[in-house]
C-alpha cells in the first residue's frame, strides 16, 4: 500500500493541515503539511497510535462491498462480517475487545455517530455499527485511533475510534459502479452457491459557496446458512416412536461432544437500499455549515432446510426422529425457523465549523438516528416446514421508535497561532439513547398479521453529559505533552421490563445516575528526525447500555432478565510506542496494557434470593490484557511500485477476578477473555504495474480463541465455535480509459472453512465495473 503524506504524518503523531502542493512534510515535531485529500477529523495532536488509508488505496487493493471491508487489514482490527450486507452481526473488535463487545469501540462518518450504543454485541437484540450508511465509493479516507487517549471521546473509545471522511466535490462529477460476487459453499449437508449484486451511483458539484452530493446504493445479497439444527448424541434414547431418517451429519460441538447436524437455517436473502444527500455552504470568515440526510432500508428473509430424509426420500421437518436406532426430541420450528425482517432507518447530521487555523476555531454538531420502522417476524416453535412458508403462528418484534441523538460544542484555542507552544481544546456533549422493543405473538399468519398478545416489552433511556478539555503543550524542543480530562454524568431512566410467561415480570426500574472523571496523558519525544518515542495513558468509563440494563434475553423465562444495577466498566489503558521513518515507510512497535474492572459480559450464576441459576449480563470483576503490536507501512519496497502493509499482534488477555461463574464458582479465573486471540496478523501487498494496472494480495490470520468465559469451547472448528484462521485475498484492477475501470478479486482464495459461532464465507469471487465522469 502506498503511504500518503497524511498517513506518514499520522503514523509519526504530527498535527495535520492542508497546504499547497509544492510544500514538503517537515521532519520535526510540530507542523506537518499535507498535500491533497481530506485531513482526518481525529485529534492528531494526541501522540497515540493512529493508522489511515485513503480512497485510492481502497479502490486498488480491497474487495470492498461495504464500509466494514475497508478495515480488513488494519492492525489488530477484525469485523465479524458473515456475508455482504450483514446488517445485524458485523461487530468490530480491537486489541483488548472481542467481537461480542460492540460498545467498546466508536465508528463515525463525518462526525456523525454510526456506532449503535443502545446495546452491546449480538443476541436477541444486535447492535453493530450502522455500516450500511457509508458506502466504499463515497469514502475519501478512513482513520483509526487506538485506545481512549483523547478526552474528546467517551469511554466507548477504549478499544478504537474509526472515522470515515466522505467525499465532497469541488466540481461537477458523477460516478457509477456495478458489482457482483459469488460464493460456492459446501458444509455439512449444504452444497450451493450464493450471489450478491451491488449497484451504486452518485452525483455532486460545487457552485460558488454551495456544494452538494447525492448518492444511491442498492445491495441484493444471499448469505450462506448461518445456524444449524443439532442434537447431542448423548440425548438419544433406545426407545420411542421416532421416524427413521438418514442425512444427519455427525460432528462434534464446541465442547468436543458428539452431535448430529440435522439441517441449515438463517440463510438470508437481503435487499438493502441507501440514499444519502449532503449539502454544504461556506460563509465568510472560513465558516462552513453542512447537513447530511441518510435513508436506509433493509428487507431480509431467513430460510431453513432439513438434511433429514425418510425411507421414501422425502424431507423430514417435524416430529420425533430416529437416527441409527436412537430416538431424539422432535424437530420443531425452533430448529428450522423462518424469518422475515424489515427496517427503515433515517439519519440526520448537522454541523457548523470554523476552519481558520488561526487563534480560535469552533464547531457545533448534532445528529439524530431514528428507527422509523424495525420489524422482525419469526415462525413459532409449533409452526414447522413446509406449512410455515405460507403462514401459521409466529411472533413479531417491533423496535420502531428506537434511536439516539447527539449534540456537541467544541473549541480549539491556539494562543500564539499555529506555531505556539499550546493548542487547547475543549467542549461539552450530550448523547441520548432510547430503546423500545416489543415482542407479540401471532396466531394467524406470521408473515402479515399484526402482533396479538404481548410476549415481552423492554425499553428505557440513557443520557450521557460530558465536559472535556485537553492541552497539547510543546514544552521543549522535540517534546510534546497532551494532558486532558473528561468529566461525565450518566443517567438511566424510564426503564421497564415486561415478560408475560410464568413467572410473569412487570417492572418499572428506578432512575439512577453516576458521575466519573477520566484523566488522559500522552507524551512524545522526537529523538531524531526519523524516530519518535511516545507514551500514552488514559482512563475510560464505559457505561451500561439500555439493552444491558433492561433488555430481556428471553421472552419465556424470567431467569434471563438483565440487571438494572450493573456497574460501568472502568479501564486504565496505556501504551509505549517507537516509530521510525525508514525512508520508504514507517515501522512501529507498540507495547499496550489494559486493566478493566467490572467488565460487562453475559454469564450464569446462582441467585440465592430466587434459588435458581440466572443467565444475564453481569459484571466480571477484573480483566487484564497486555501485548505488543508491530506494524509496517511502506511504499516502493524492494522495487518501484510495490507497496507493503503488515502487522502482527500478540495479546495475553486474562480474567483475574470474577465473583460470578459459568458452571461452578471460580471456573473463569485465569481463563482468556472471549474472542481475543493470542496472535493475529495481517498483510497487504499492492503492485502498481503501470498507470493502468494494479494487483494486490492480502492475508489475514487469527490464532486460537474462545467464545465462553470459562474457555470450555475447546473445539473451535465447528458450529458455535471460534476457530483460528488464515485466509488469502487477491484483487486486480485495470483503468480501461479515463472513464471506465474494472476489477476482479477473490476473498478466501485458499477456501478456508472458519467460524465465529457462525461460519464465515468460503471462497468468494468478486467482479465490478466502474464509470467516473
Amino acid at each position: 500500500m502506498r503511504p500518503t503524506r497524511l498517513a506518514l504524518a499520522l503514523a509519526l503523531g504530527f498535527p495535520c493541515t492542508q497546504a499547497p502542493a509544492q510544500e514538503a512534510p517537515a521532519k520535526a515535531l510540530g507542523m506537518v503539511t499535507i498535500n491533497g485529500g481530506q485531513p482526518t477529523s481525529l485529534p492528531t495532536q494526541i501522540p497515540a497510535t493512529m493508522e489511515g488509508m485513503d480512497r485510492e488505496q481502497i479502490e486498488r487493493s480491497i474487495n470492498a462491498t461495504d464500509s466494514a471491508d475497508v478495515l480488513k487489514y488494519f492492525p489488530s482490527l477484525l469485523v465479524r462480517k458473515r456475508y455482504p450486507g450483514d446488517f445485524n452481526h458485523a461487530i468490530l473488535s480491537s486489541r483488548a475487545s472481542g467481537t461480542g463487545n460492540s460498545a467498546r469501540s466508536l465508528v463515525y462518518a463525518d462526525g456523525i455517530l454510526l456506532s449503535n450504543l443502545l446495546g452491546n454485541g449480538v443476541g436477541g437484540l444486535s447492535f453493530p455499527p450502522r455500516w450500511g450508511l457509508v458506502t466504499p465509493e463515497e469514502i475519501d479516507r478512513v482513520d483509526v485511533m487506538y485506545g481512549p487517549f483523547s478526552a474528546a471521546y467517551p469511554g466507548n473509545s477504549v478499544g478504537a475510534v474509526v472515522d470515515y471522511t466522505t467525499r465532497m466535490p469541488t466540481r461537477l462529477e458523477g460516478h457509477a459502479k456495478l458489482g457482483y460476487s459469488l460464493q460456492p459453499f459446501q458444509l455439512y449437508g449444504t452444497d450451493a452457491s450464493y450471489r450478491t449484486w451491488h449497484a451504486n451511483a452518485s452525483l455532486g458539484s460545487r457552485a460558488g459557496d454551495w456544494s452538494w452530493w447525492l448518492a444511491a446504493d442498492r445491495g441484493d445479497a444471499e448469505s450462506q446458512p448461518l445456524t444449524f439444527a443439532t442434537r447431542l448424541v448423548s440425548t438419544g434414547t433406545p426407545v420411542g416412536a421416532g421416524v427413521p431418517v438418514t442425512g444427519a451429519v455427525p460432528d462434534r460441538n464446541n465442547a468436543n461432544q458428539p452431535w448430529y447436524i440435522l439441517g441449515a437455517s438463517t440463510q438470508y436473502h437481503t435487499v438493502q437500499d441507501h440514499v444519502k444527500a449532503k449539502v454544504a455552504y461556506d460563509f465568510p470568515q472560513q465558516v462552513r455549515a453542512s447537513y447530511t440526510l441518510g435513508w436506509w432500508q433493509n428487507s431480509a428473509q431467513g430460510n431453513s432446510a432439513s438434511y433429514l430424509r425418510n425411507s421414501a426420500g422425502a424431507p423430514v421437518t417435524s416430529g420425533p426422529i430416529s437416527i441409527g436406532g436412537s430416538t431424539f426430541a422432535p424437530v420443531t420450528g425452533a430448529d428450522l425457523p423462518l424469518l422475515d425482517e424489515s427496517a427503515t432507518h433515517w439519519i440526520h447530521g448537522f454541523s457548523v465549523r470554523s476552519r481558520t487555523q488561526g487563534v480560535f476555531d469552533w464547531e457545533a454538531t448534532a445528529s439524530l438516528y431514528d428507527y422509523a420502522r424495525d420489524l422482525k417476524r419469526q415462525t413459532a416453535v409449533t409452526n414447522t416446514l413446509p406449512g410455515a412458508a405460507s403462514g401459521g403462528p409466529g411472533t413479531v418484534a417491533d423496535g420502531s421508535g428506537t434511536g439516539w441523538s447527539t449534540l456537541a460544542l467544541r473549541g480549539t484555542w491556539r494562543p500564539a497561532g499555529m506555531k505556539g507552544p499550546h493548542i487547547v481544546e475543549g467542549g461539552v456533549q450530550q448523547d441520548d439513547y432510547k430503546l423500545s422493543y416489543r415482542t407479540s405473538t401471532i396466531t394467524g399468519n406470521w408473515l402479515a398479521d399484526p402482533g396479538g398478545a404481548l410476549a415481552s416489552d423492554v425499553g428505557g433511556r440513557t443520557r450521557l453529559r460530558s465536559l472535556w478539555g485537553q492541552d497539547a503543550w510543546a514544552f521543549a524542543p522535540d517534546w510534546k505533552a497532551v494532558l486532558g480530562a473528561r468529566a461525565e454524568r450518566w443517567s438511566a431512566y424510564s426503564g421497564f421490563t415486561t415478560i408475560t410467561a410464568a413467572p410473569a415480570v412487570n417492572t418499572a426500574w428506578p432512575e439512577r445516575t453516576e458521575s466519573h472523571l477520566s484523566p488522559k496523558l500522552a507524551v512524545s519525544w522526537q529523538t531524531r528526525s526519523d524516530l519518535v518515542l511516545k507514551a500514552a495513558a488514559g482512563r475510560a468509563v464505559r457505561f451500561p447500555t439500555v439493552a444491558e440494563l433492561y433488555g430481556a434475553t428471553s421472552t419465556t423465562n424470567s431467569a434471563f432478565i438483565n440487571d438494572p444495577n450493573l456497574r460501568p466498566e472502568r479501564s486504565w489503558t496505556g501504551e509505549l510506542t517507537a516509530e521510525k521513518d525508514v525512508g520508504n515507510g514507517v515501522a512501529r512497535a507498540t507495547l499496550f496494557y489494559e486493566d478493566t474492572h467490572d467488565a460487562l459480559y453475559t454469564q450464569t450464576t446462582f441467585d440465592t434470593v430466587a434459588n435458581r441459576n440466572v443467565s444475564r449480563v453481569q459484571n466480571v470483576g477484573r480483566i487484564v490484557t497486555k501485548g505488543i503490536e508491530l506494524a509496517w507501512n511502506g511504499a516502493d519496497v524492494v522495487w518501484r511500485g510495490l507497496d507493503l502493509q503488515a502487522s502482527l499482534t500478540w495479546a495475553d488477555s486474562r480474567i483475574k477476578e470474577n465473583a460470578g461463574f459459568v458452571t461452578v464458582p471460580g471456573d473463569t479465573i485465569g481463563k482468556r477473555q472471549p474472542n481475543v486471540p493470542e496472535l493475529r496478523a495481517s498483510g497487504l501487498a499492492s503492485w502498481h504495474w503501470s498507470e493502468r494496472w494494479t494487483t494486490s494480495v492480502g492475508a489475514r490470520y487469527s490464532g486460537t480463541q474462545y467464545r465462553t468465559l470459562d474457555n470450555s469451547d475447546v473445539n473451535g472448528n465447528t458450529y458455535m465455535g471460534v476457530s483460528p484462521f488464515f485466509v488469502v485475498d487477491v484483487r486486480a484492477r485495470v483503468q480501461i480509459d479515463k472513464t471506465f475501470s474494472a476489477a476482479f478479486g477473490i476473498d478466501n482464495l485458499n477456501n478456508r472453512t472458519y467460524w465465529n459461532f457462525h461460519p464465515y464465507p468460503q471462497r468468494t469471487y468478486f467482479a465490478e465495473v466502474r464509470a467516473d465522469l
